[in-house]
């Protein structure tokens, strides 16, 4: 009879408990959930007004600007994918969430991450070939190779995460299931089973290395190549003008792995640091790319910031010949 309770305790949970700030029981934060809303605001409709405006003018139907509208997209999939469990936690107090939606959450987290990384890869090679070879940029980046890479980019991010909730479903779960984030993760989920996880830890680092440590590293070996070619630039003007076209994707890297590589570190050299720092290094990485990248490149870029601007113009003369009509 023991033996078959225990048997039945160790299987597959059909819910995980949330944590946020303040740890697992608290009830619901308003103080930060104002916040998480306005981040969550800006990062929608920032990241949607971007793609609008990249579809609605053909002049920005270019690499450059369609692989912003990927980076675009990947940010609303990554904020739709962190916001029903952080809303939940910090404006319910409702800590509890199904297992099924749990590993699906996971799913689209680090899918959407990876398809972010990818995207920055793309465009750091963007950069390269624009700068290098300025008069083949056209013919060497066409419509049809832009749509190769974009499928790769896709097929390459959910190729690599169908497993992940596939090899935890097959794990049993005896005595925890208090999760560290106020969203599933992969190894947050993984560090609870009480089984042998060699397999699914395996199977993490290679995913981490073949996706966020090679993009990371080609982005590098990028820049220097972008550096090396614009040193060669015997023009002072010219340089300027070369690294400038470079500044808004310079700052969405930084945006994304600083906090990334920041937590790594803790992780290697800081085990004893406190929960609240990891919480809130996750929550940079998670939750500040999406907000800030199209405040970034509508500042940034002279091309998108115009066309934003055109926009909201067209908008406000709309608004003013609809209340002559009325009058």
């Amino acid at each position: 009879m023991m033996l078959t309770l225990n048997d039945s305790k160790c299987r597959q949970p059909t819910s995980f408990l949330l944590a946020g700030i303040s740890g697992p029981g608290a009830g619901p934060q308003p103080w930060l959930y104002v916040p998480f809303c306005f981040m969550y605001l800006v990062a929608l409709v920032g990241n949607s007004l971007i793609l609008a405006v990249i579809k609605l003018h053909p002049t920005l139907h270019e690499p450059m600007y369609l692989f912003l509208s990927m980076l675009s997209l990947a940010d609303i999939g990554l904020s739709i994918s962190t916001l029903p469990t952080m809303l939940q936690v910090y404006a319910l107090g409702s800590r509890e969430v199904a297992a099924d939606s749990c590993l699906t959450q996971l799913f689209f987290i680090h899918t959407f991450s990876i398809l972010e990384s990818s995207v920055l890869l793309a465009m750091a090679f963007d950069r390269y070939v624009a700068i290098r070879h300025p008069l083949r940029y056209v013919s060497m980046l066409t419509r049809a190779w832009v749509g190769c890479i974009s499928l790769a980019i896709v097929i390459r991010g959910v190729g690599l995460h169908i497993p992940a909730p596939i090899l935890l479903r097959r794990l049993p779960f005896c005595e925890s299931h208090q999760l560290s984030h106020s969203y599933c993760l992969h190894p947050d989920v993984m560090k609870l089973a009480s089984a042998d996880t060699s397999l699914n830890s395996s199977y993490g680092l290679f995913v981490l290395l073949s996706t966020l440590g090679l993009d990371s590293l080609l982005i590098v070996v990028s820049y220097t190549l972008i550096l090396r070619t614009v040193l060669s630039i015997a023009s002072w003007k010219e340089r300027a003008k070369a690294l400038n076209t470079c500044v808004s994707h310079f700052c969405a890297v930084l945006l994304f792995y600083t906090p990334l590589i920041s937590l790594s570190m803790i992780h290697r050299f800081w085990r004893k640091a406190p929960h609240h720092t990891h919480i809130f290094l996750s929550y940079l990485h998670f939750l500040v790319p999406p907000m800030l990248n199209p405040i970034v490149y509508a500042l940034k870029t002279q091309q998108v910031r115009k066309e934003i601007i055109w926009v909201f113009h067209q908008s406000t003369l709309r608004k003013r010949g609809m209340e002559r009509r009325r009058r």
